[in-house]
């Protein structure tokens, strides 16, 4: 039953599982509404399917800091800059789970903090060329008190250590390349554009 009405519309023929894994790998053929009218030929693509992650940048108006963790990451294992990267707290959201459930978990776990207010900044798609995996990127309010400390949870392999950074400096490591994760990017610019009305939102002026 093809998905869509009139002019955007896609016809899924065949779904078939490559791989199933950590995450699953399909491979999809299917047809779609061409802009110019009538429909392409089928066309056959891998995609992978990981969930959804939630995403939340840690700040403390107070003290005008963000967190930031640090942890291997096999996709950047031959990433010239290396391996460990610095990025925003984040996590799959589990079935049924709300994304903001997701993202106080996630700082527990990975901070060892407690968010005390969210605030939404965006659903993006995170590569929708060759993956279904979408993330909810949040800003949330934190107490950014202490440095260095290490968390994760050892049964998932993780670990990592929390780093308490001056917004301004954490912002100058999007434009040197120190972050140079996307939805960390997509955070620290986002705040760089509303820090103002975040800042009197709670509570912190100056």
């Amino acid at each position: 039953m093809p998905k869509g009405t009139g002019a955007r519309a896609v016809d899924v023929l065949r779904r078939e599982t490559c791989f199933q894994g950590h995450m699953r790998m399909e491979r999809v053929t299917f047809r779609h509404t061409l802009h110019g009218g009538g429909w392409s030929p089928p066309l056959s693509r891998e995609v992978l399917e990981r969930g959804h992650a939630a995403v939340v940048l840690p700040y403390d108006p107070a003290r005008d800091t963000v967190i930031l963790i640090e942890q291997v990451r096999v996709g950047a294992l031959d990433d010239p800059a290396g391996a460990w990267t610095l990025e925003a707290v984040a996590g799959i959201i589990d079935a049924g789970e709300a994304a903001e459930t997701a993202a106080r978990r996630e700082a527990v776990e990975e901070t060892g903090r407690a968010l005390e207010d969210l605030v939404l900044v965006a659903d993006v798609l995170a590569s929708p060329g060759c993956m279904t995996e979408g993330y909810a990127i949040f800003v949330g309010r934190v107490d950014g008190d202490g440095d260095g400390d290490v968390h994760g949870l050892g049964v998932e392999g993780e670990d990592i250590r929390v780093h308490v950074v001056p917004f301004a400096e954490a912002l100058a490591m999007v434009g040197d390349g120190r972050v140079r994760v996307s939805h960390t990017i997509i955070a620290l610019q986002w705040l760089a554009l509303s820090r103002d009305r975040i800042r009197a939102r709670w509570g912190a002026r100056g």
